[in-house]
């Protein structure tokens, strides 16, 4: 069996990051998530995969390649085998990066011929048709993605997005290739590749689809795409007598302590289960219009929590609004700033709320979650159950006992707060 790194991620965001993460973990990997790219002596525990999470989504892509980069040579240190780069699965981005041009320093710091491009995730109901990305039954561009603040995806041909951001040729491997199994998929690969296409955009519509691009994709040292591309991975290493069954894969232990949810996202599933979780417990919103400084807000957001936070009771803390109020905040107080407002109260607000011996955090939006565990200074996280489809439960490593959910915004169903609390309770 194995006595290293088996499987190394980069992820360009936190949340997609346990999205991943925990994939693996169903699929019997042991699998830790680290904050950034870990220091050269960092020690982890024994663990089959690590997935290095940054905050690349929406940075300057300069800035995104240069940190991609240097995660991918930590992973090569460790003897990776394959290299995944997790990327959103609505593909966010915009026409100036960061998806094409990281996979495209990817790619070439690896020395590979192509890349297998498939964002697909039918358990969230995303799925790849003719190299076109759908949301359920509509087009990523008829969906709420196309009203997102800072990557709105008005154009839902994968080939074309990618095609506009990538140096190189895109091809597509579509259905048809797909459906007729792994053999099909790695010889219309192959001829991609044999054609000088370096990103090769693949169907799936099916679990079973992503199980084929998982087998086709054995040899291949470069994936991007959602979590749902790593579904078929696990099995690969098993077959090649490098991965053991582990049944404790997601084993956490109890962690004591307070609980409270941080909700920064403005995606349609985060809304409604704020409201959801707005009729179950105390609830207190978080205005930016209301100060320009992030520890004031986060002050007075906790001082109109105090009183409810000392009888031991959960408490929902939100900045979640509607397309309409997002745009006129960002209209008086600029994009940039009114988004970095609110991370930092949220930032300052989870450091306060750990003081006060809260030990069991559940966060909700991206950019929020990366601003959290930022703040709380976590360095790794063991992945432990999942709570719905992408989104587990993870034990932060340290000498400080801390339980944190960090879910995308899309993702969840609509009691996702009050289930993921009661699983830890």
């Amino acid at each position: 069996m194995n006595d290293r790194i088996l499987l190394g991620a980069i992820a360009d965001d936190f949340t997609g990051a346990t999205d991943l993460a925990n994939i693996l973990v169903r699929g019997g990997m042991r699998t830790v998530q680290t904050i950034g790219v870990p220091a050269a002596d960092t020690v982890l525990p024994e663990c089959d995969v690590v997935v290095v999470a940054l905050k690349s989504r929406t940075i300057p892509a300069a800035d995104a390649i240069r940190q991609s980069l240097a995660a991918l040579d930590w992973l090569k240190a460790q003897g990776v085998q394959q290299v995944f780069f997790k990327v959103c699965s609505t593909f966010d981005s915009t026409d100036a990066g960061n998806i094409g041009q990281v996979a495209d320093a990817l790619l070439d710091a690896l020395g590979e011929k192509i890349s297998v491009v498939c964002p697909a995730y039918p358990a969230n109901r995303r799925t790849v048709f003719q190299g076109h990305l759908f949301v359920g039954d509509v087009l990523l561009s008829d969906s709420p993605m196309r009203n997102h603040p800072l990557t709105p995806m008005t154009d839902a041909n994968l080939v074309r997005v990618l095609g506009r951001q990538s140096r190189y040729p895109v091809g597509l491997v579509p259905w048809s290739k797909v459906g007729a199994g792994d053999t099909a998929i790695a010889e219309a690969l192959a001829a991609l590749a044999a054609q000088g296409v370096r990103h090769a955009v693949v169907d799936a519509v099916r679990d079973e689809d992503l199980h084929a691009i998982g087998t086709a994709c054995r040899r291949q040292r470069l994936l991007v795409g959602g979590a749902g591309l790593a579904l078929g991975l696990p099995q690969n290493f098993r077959d090649d007598n490098l991965l053991a069954d582990h049944a404790d894969a997601d084993a956490l232990g109890q962690v004591g302590g307070a609980a409270a949810v941080l909700a920064g996202s403005c995606s349609e599933a985060t809304r409604a289960q704020v409201a959801d979780m707005a009729g179950r417990h105390p609830a207190v919103v978080i205005d930016p219009l209301t100060a320009d400084n992030p520890v004031h807000l986060a002050e007075a957001a906790l001082a109109n929590a105090s009183a409810t936070l000392d009888r031991g009771e959960t408490v929902l803390f939100y900045s979640s609004a509607d397309p309409a109020a997002v745009a006129s905040i960002q209209q008086r107080l600029g994009l940039e700033h009114a988004a970095t407002l609110v991370e930092q109260a949220f930032a300052h607000l989870a450091q306060a709320l750990v003081a006060r011996g809260v030990r069991r955090l559940v966060v909700a939006g991206g950019e929020t979650s990366g601003a959290v565990v930022g703040a709380l200074g976590v360095k790794a996280l063991a992945i432990g159950p999942q709570i719905d489809p992408g989104v587990p439960w993870t034990r932060v490593l340290g000498p400080q006992p801390l339980l944190l959910a960090l879910k995308s915004g899309n993702f969840g169903r609509t009691d996702f707060f009050s289930r993921a609390l009661e699983m830890v309770r």
